[in-house]
């Protein structure tokens, strides 16, 4: 009895020291505190202040003359959640909601798919010369704006002088009036979208692959595996927490859309697109063109923060009831 009560207290008194030298500030935390002090501030600066106006898609927001924003955002009237009511009752929300998911559903499963597919065939391949251009030729859209690629868009499509149409009028085809046929359009952006996304997500899964240990690919030559066995047991399971953690994040934009690809490439939605080409984000930015008060714009985007935020979290706690470790919270 006295040895074992002897271990409890030893143990009582290690537990207390470690617990004291954890409450001890030292100057490690001090350098680490200095170094992450402007990151805190910026958050502050540019994420959580501005939070502040989410109050305007609960009001019915108008200026007050010779006034500042503040003194107008407290005066205004409140408007409850009838800005919300707007949105979520008006004609075009039915088309919207299909178009904003429907497409970030198209997104995300190829945005999967074609970019591990991609990364495992440049991985394979064996000259480092070939295996560089192709990754900088894949990756190289990235960094284009989108008002760039509307233009070059426009020189393939224009109804005129359209490299297409002058190819199918050579052939002996009636040329088509790209933008007047909203039937094309789907296939269009899906197109350009992966054209410029899926170079970035390459090279995210590439990255990858060359981190898993090499002597698994030995073990597995010779014990006679094929190519295709090799990424089916080794590549793709390594590979899954960085493709999880990818779906994650991508679920957490599905009620968003990239502005540039939907208004910049069909030259502003024109009516003749606008069911096929209109989202979320092109809804807003015209409202706010048109006139319409700045409340119901607001509550629009909150809509899609708050149906977001819902969205990331009930992807993850369904990964985390599949595989628990592959969750990211």
């Amino acid at each position: 009895m006295e040895k074992i009560d002897s271990t409890v207290i030893k143990a009582k008194d290690k537990s207390a020291v470690i617990k004291a030298k954890r409450k001890k500030w030292t100057k490690e935390d001090t350098e680490l505190t200095i170094l992450g002090l402007p990151t805190f501030i910026w958050f502050i600066a540019f994420s959580y202040l501005p939070m502040f106006g989410l109050v305007i898609a609960f009001k019915n927001y108008k200026i007050s003359p010779g006034r500042g924003f503040i003194y107008s955002l407290l005066k205004s009237d409140w408007a409850g959640f009838k800005n919300f009511k707007f949105f979520l009752e008006s004609n075009s929300f039915t088309m919207l909601l299909r178009n904003t998911v429907g497409y970030n559903i198209v997104f995300i499963i190829l945005g999967i798919v074609i970019p591990v597919s991609l990364a495992i065939m440049i991985s394979m391949i064996h000259s480092r010369k070939a295996s560089k251009t192709y990754q900088t030729m894949l990756f190289f859209p990235h960094f284009m704006s989108w008002v760039v690629v509307s233009y070059f868009v426009y020189a393939f499509l224009s109804p005129d002088k359209g490299l297409l149409n002058q190819i199918m009028v050579f052939f002996g085809k009636e040329p088509i009036q790209w933008y007047m046929e909203a039937k094309y359009w789907p296939y269009i952006l899906v197109f350009m979208n992966l054209w410029k996304t899926v170079g970035y997500s390459m090279v995210v899964y590439l990255a990858s692959i060359t981190g898993i240990d090499s002597t698994y690919y030995e073990a597995a030559m010779i014990d006679g595996a094929t190519k295709w066995q090799q990424v089916k047991y080794i590549t793709l399971p390594c590979l899954k927490p960085i493709i999880v953690m990818m779906f994650i994040l991508s679920v957490g934009r599905i009620f968003y859309s990239d502005f540039g690809l939907f208004y910049q490439i069909t030259q502003r939605v024109p009516s003749s697109l606008y069911n096929v080409a209109s989202t979320f984000d092109t809804y807003i930015y015209n409202a706010l063109r048109s006139g319409v008060t700045i409340g119901r714009t607001a509550a629009a985007s909150l809509f899609q923060s708050v149906t977001c935020c819902i969205a990331i979290l009930s992807a993850n706690w369904v990964i985390k009831k599949i595989d628990e470790d592959s969750a990211i919270i």
